[in-house]
């Protein structure tokens, strides 16, 4: 196998070819967005065009996005700044144990300097229920952050009918939802959930590395996370990254475009699926995934980081867990309580619009071949 076979898009997506020529683009018009000359006027005009495709993207307003510079970024600030916000309330977070670590690093950090921090255990199929997040709620909390879509599983967490939940109880309790998985991946934009601060990401949706935004809502006066020269509105400094938003929005431009995409990519996943369960019959479904993008599988007792590097060889690109990881064991399936062998085997498969069915087919046949020559005992 020469050619390169990537399911791994959860991980990053090939930059989209409107993306590249946006960002050409903007490359040859070098203004600072901050100079009050015509030709810095005329790219700060350009970075708020792009803010509202981005706006449009999330189906918000134009004044609610704030371009940061990744999904870490807008989850440090949503999170370490939210929670000074509601300080008056009390020092108390609620978030799940599937949580991207750019979340659970955050609240670690904050459960050192003194905030309490409950983390909602998932059950076998890596979900949490309104029931649960009801049961933590204190009156001292001030924030809950919860993904929209898990980043290994696909799971869907249920976040607009939690948001109800935490607003029923103190509408003062502010909600955080990384949505970096869930945007423009989903039939309904993030915005609907309700929450108050919502994350995004560029690479995700075939923009630049680089790149993303924090929505705050309209009302929220959320502090800055970085203090310099008052870009943003104040609330973000630093000079604007013209090209990587210019190509952020053109990808948003694209995948809007892009009407079926998300019934390509289920249709994708599910054939993928059916036939690596009919070649590998000792391959087993973790978690199908609510998303159409993203499943979980496990070859019991295979080490997944001897399959993902032997798979590497032969040119097909999947994951034992999240990038982010750089090889550690997987937090996410190790929370849903998986058996040893289940959590020794565990690969994340992850797909887009434009997977082919000869691309999985060549997933099959290298997982195939892997279990035989590799592990020839096992199979």
């Amino acid at each position: 196998m020469n050619s390169l076979t990537y399911f791994d898009y959860a991980a990053t997506a090939p930059l989209c070819p409107q993306a590249l020529e946006a960002m050409t683009q903007a490359l040859a018009h070098f203004g600072n967005p901050s100079s009050r000359y015509a030709y810095g006027r005329q790219a700060a005009q350009a970075v708020q065009i792009h803010r509202g495709t981005v706006a449009q993207a999330l189906g918000c307003t134009l004044g609610e996005v704030y371009f940061t510079s990744c999904g870490t970024e807008g989850d440090n600030w949503a999170i370490r700044k939210g929670v000074e916000l509601g300080r008056r309330r009390g020092r108390h977070i609620i978030t799940t144990a599937v949580e991207h670590a750019a979340v659970l690093e955050t609240c670690r950090d904050l459960e050192r300097q003194g905030y309490a921090v409950t983390c909602l255990a998932p059950d076998k199929a890596g979900r949490v229920t309104v029931e649960q997040l009801r049961s933590a709620l204190r009156p001292d909390t001030a924030l809950v952050s919860m993904m929209l879509v898990n980043n290994e599983t696909g799971a869907i967490l249920p976040v607009a009918d939690c948001v109800r939940a935490v607003k029923a109880f103190d509408p003062a309790i502010l909600f955080h939802c990384d949505a970096v998985q869930g945007f423009l991946k989903l039939p309904y934009t993030p915005v609907s959930t309700g929450a108050d601060l919502i994350t995004v990401s560029g690479h995700k949706v075939g923009g630049p590395k680089g790149v993303g935004a924090l929505y705050i809502k309209k009302g929220v006066r959320l502090a800055p996370l970085l203090t310099g020269g008052g870009q943003e509105d104040g609330l973000r400094s630093g000079t604007e990254a013209t090209a990587q938003i210019a190509g952020f929005a053109a990808a948003c431009q694209a995948a809007m475009a892009d009407t079926d995409r998300l019934e390509r990519t289920a249709a994708i996943k599910q054939y993928t699926l059916d036939q690596l369960k009919t070649a590998l019959p000792g391959l087993e479904i973790i978690s199908p995934g609510d998303a159409p993008h993203i499943c979980a599988v496990t070859l019991p007792g295979y080490p997944s980081e001897v399959l993902v590097r032997v798979l590497g060889d032969q040119g097909v690109c999947v994951s034992s867990g999240s990038a982010c990881h750089k090889g550690k064991p997987s937090h996410v399936f190790a929370a849903m309580g998986l058996s040893r062998p289940w959590l020794s085997g565990a690969l994340r498969l992850s797909f887009s619009p434009h997977t082919t069915r000869e691309e999985a087919d060549r997933l099959v046949e290298a997982l195939q071949q892997a279990s035989k020559t590799v592990f020839p005992t096992m199979s």
